[in-house]
């Protein structure tokens, strides 16, 4: 079982559930695409800033599952945005994978001091959908404002938007947007990995409302977090590399949160982001050079 199914503009369905493969090493990468994939995953999320595609397409070969059974989701990064630089991008990451096609291709943060260079990566991607070269095309940590100017031109609306969203950070205003455009909320971040390492705040796993949830439905933290985001119709993408982590993690099916349990989450939203902010992505701060396959 993969689980529920989002249907993406187009008519393209995908995986509510996806593996993410954010800050794996290369080395652990494709250990952990293959167990995640062996455990029911068919979503793997990736990027060309992760630098780890080539071992997703490893772990996916190992896996023994069928190419078309498997959703690839990857990025392109800001130091490949502009329209020539986008498709060499979709190139590189279609080689590292070795794919013909790529099922989603999104753009993985605005630059809005640039954002010409932002729009002709955009028109890229609605090339290469055109072409047939991927199966669908969206974006990732756009603001309101980000997708407002990107809309004043593009002639595809993105089919998803991958943001930081967890019971502390649930950009709510964002999600409404999403839902008016019929734009998929895909979470990263998604049960709250990110708020760990704040050692003056406690983290989502301690959250005693999420445990007491959890204690109710004889799951962990973890797994509440996650069926709270399936519930309210979002895609998320946690990321494990231990076998048994990215089991529990995909054990999410056998149990449904009270509209008063995802209530109380939903209550827990705090408003403080904990990657960086949009606004403040530029070339200088954040370009990182993107090798060739």
């Amino acid at each position: 079982m993969s689980g529920p199914l989002l249907k993406l503009k187009g008519g393209v369905e995908m995986p509510a559930l996806g593996f993410g493969v954010f800050q794996i090493p290369p080395e652990e990468t494709a250990a952990a695409v293959e167990a995640a994939l062996r455990t029911g995953y068919r979503l793997i999320d990736t990027a060309a800033a992760y630098m780890n595609e080539r071992e997703v397409g490893e772990g996916i070969r190992r896996s023994g599952v069928p190419r078309e059974e498997v959703f690839i989701e990857t990025k392109v990064w800001i130091s490949d945005y502009g329209h020539d630089a986008t498709l060499h991008a979709f190139e590189k990451s279609s080689r590292k994978l070795v794919v013909a096609v790529i099922d989603l291709l999104i753009l993985h943060q605005p630059l809005p001091g640039r954002f010409g260079l932002t729009i002709e990566a955009y028109r890229a991607l609605e090339e290469l959908l055109a072409d047939g070269r991927v199966r669908a095309i969206g974006v990732s940590n756009f603001m309101p404002e980000h997708l407002d100017r990107l809309l004043e031109v593009a002639s595809v609306v993105p089919a998803v938007n991958q943001i930081e969203l967890h019971p502390y950070f649930q950009q709510k205003e964002l999600q409404r947007r999403h839902a008016g455009m019929g734009i998929v909320t895909q979470a990263w971040s998604p049960i709250g990995g990110i708020t760990f390492y704040r050692e003056s705040e406690r983290s989502t796993l301690d959250d005693p409302t999420i445990g007491e949830i959890a204690r109710q439905h004889g799951k962990t933290a973890a797994q509440v977090m996650l069926r709270w985001h399936l519930q309210a119709g979002r895609s998320a993408i946690p990321k494990s590399v231990r076998p048994e982590r990215i089991a529990e993690n995909f054990d999410v099916f056998d149990f449904e949160l009270t509209p008063e349990e995802m209530a109380a989450i939903d209550a827990l939203d705090t408003g403080v982001r904990g990657g960086p902010e949009p606004e403040s992505i530029t070339l200088e701060t954040y370009g990182r050079e993107i090798p060739e396959a």
